[in-house]
């Protein structure tokens, strides 16, 4: 069990972004900005049907509106993205390890699927940047672990409408799994502000959502 002092206890997972008619993202960035006025301070900009292109503008934006509202943005994206963040050495992919610039780059951190995660064997991130994983199993939390992660996702910790009838962990099985962390955890599934005290007491760093929370 772990909880870090500097990481929040709300993370926003946003739903898959869509244009508007005229090819932007202005009611989903408006969205955003109300939830980040609501107190949100960390967000997960995910976006897995967007182009590379398309994607690293939308982040650009969603930067600027996640630093104006004093909240970091790591990023969660398409194939293209998914390449680079699982490359050994992400600099050399054209992703620039320091922070500077804008979009992707200049994210605040990386989310890493399960699947990337268990590809990964260093961590090949400067610190200065936040490295996320997305966890199901106890092999995957010692992975993150393994690998520097920041801070992780469990899930699914109860059932959620996008996977009615999935396997979830239910509360028992996912405090077992936190009390034997080392690594800071949010409960994923299903959750919503009134589980943050729930998922704290099991020492949960909080809970993530995307419906919860957006």
């Amino acid at each position: 069990m772990r909880i870090e002092t500097d990481l929040p206890e709300l993370l926003l997972i946003t739903p898959e972004p869509e244009p508007d008619a005229d090819g932007r993202f202005g009611r989903f960035l408006d969205q955003l900005d109300r939830a980040l006025a609501r107190g949100i301070a960390l967000v997960q900009l995910r976006a897995k049907r967007l182009d590379a292109a398309r994607f690293d503008e939308l982040a650009a934006q969603a930067l600027i509106l996640s630093h104006g509202r004093g909240a970091r943005l790591i990023v969660n994206g398409p194939r293209g993205h998914a390449a680079i963040v699982a490359a050994p050495n992400p600099s050399a992919s054209g992703l620039d390890p320091t922070g500077h610039g804008g979009g992707v780059a200049g994210a605040d951190g990386f989310h890493l699927t399960s699947e990337q995660l268990m590809k990964r064997s260093t961590r090949a991130l400067s610190d200065a940047k936040l490295l996320s994983a997305a966890c199901h199993t106890e092999e995957q939390l010692a992975r993150a672990e393994r690998v520097g992660a920041d801070f992780v996702t469990l899930s699914p910790v109860l059932p959620t409408a996008s996977h009615p009838g999935a396997p979830t962990l239910g509360w028992e099985r996912f405090g077992e799994c936190v009390g034997r962390a080392r690594v800071p955890v949010y409960a994923l599934g299903g959750m919503t502000r009134e589980h943050c005290a729930k998922a704290r007491a099991l020492g949960a760093q909080g809970i993530a959502s995307i419906t919860g929370l957006w």
